[in-house]
């Protein structure tokens, strides 16, 4: 047999195998801990989902069947001082929040992936300890704080007490940008007349606004939902998870906490969602560029 005899059967061998690679896998089997990780996420997740049911339902009480439709109870809310109070309270502080916390764990996740020092693991495990240790814990220790340096209680407490949380999950989610970034792209910068903070706002800002939106919506979604650290530090000003949980106590307020809790968990899941696209488009950008 002559090379031209064999060189048709070679490249039929090879694109079977080749259809064979591209063949699509069997499907997976779930297996015992897949079934317990559906029911988990359905005990968890599923009570969530009759919050938006009972908003509309045209009854105080909480018991199937329901009533009727009514969208009574969202007028209601909205028409309310107190919550609408307790809204801009939350507006105010996770505001700020958002912003201060993302500028500090920007510039703390550069430092972390730029720079060698001694010490630096004890460092980052300082900044991200708030993540571990139980915001109760946090609560009081603060107080103290508070109470012996003489600050009244404010909602400019809640914003310190939020900072070092929402700090650190700016710098986690920051350091995952940073991480990978082609430092010879500052260097040329600089090579070409640019000072340390031009290089940053023109190279590397733009390189990692995906990040940076992506901290602000999520670091603003965890101040605005925190209820701990806003009960201990809040005073006589509540936000509005404060004032959610105080209305609990009084069972004529429930399908008004209910509208105003449907409202939230849309807009938080809107939030987390844009944010998370947000990060996401920067890690695709990182992967194509190879920056």
């Amino acid at each position: 047999m002559t090379i031209r005899d064999t060189a048709p059967v070679a490249s039929g061998e090879a694109r079977t195998k080749t259809r064979a690679r591209r063949a699509p896998d069997a499907a997976p089997r779930i297996g015992a801990l897949g079934v317990f990780a559906v029911l988990y996420l359905a005990f968890i997740y599923a009570p969530v989902l009759f919050i938006p049911l009972f908003s509309f339902n045209d009854s105080t009480y909480i018991a199937f069947p329901l009533s009727g439709f009514t969208t009574e109870w969202y007028v209601t809310m909205s028409r309310s001082d107190g919550l609408v109070g307790a809204l801009t309270n939350s507006i105010k502080v996770a505001t700020p929040a958002a912003v201060v916390s993302t500028l500090l764990g920007t510039l703390a996740a550069k430092a972390v992936t730029r720079y060698r020092m001694p010490g630096m693991e004890a460092v980052v495990s300082f900044i991200m300890s708030p993540l571990v240790v139980p915001a109760i814990i946090v609560g009081v220790a603060l107080l103290i704080i508070v109470n012996a340096i003489g600050i009244e209680l404010s909602l400019f407490t809640v914003f310190l007490a939020h900072l070092p949380p929402c700090t650190a999950f700016a710098m986690w989610i920051m350091i995952s940008r940073l991480e990978g970034f082609d430092a010879a792209i500052e260097e040329a910068s600089r090579d070409l007349g640019e000072g340390p903070w031009m290089t940053f706002w023109r190279v590397t800002f733009p390189l990692i606004v995906p990040g940076v939106v992506a901290s602000l919506l999520l670091t603003f979604t965890i101040s605005f939902d925190e209820y701990v650290l806003a009960s201990f530090l809040g005073g006589s000003e509540p936000t509005l998870p404060i004032y959610i949980y105080s209305q609990l106590r009084f069972p004529w307020q429930l399908p008004n906490v209910l509208a105003l809790a449907t409202i939230l968990l849309f807009a938080s899941f809107a939030l987390v969602y844009i944010a998370m696209r947000f990060r996401n488009r920067g890690v695709q950008f990182k992967t194509t560029t190879g920056v």
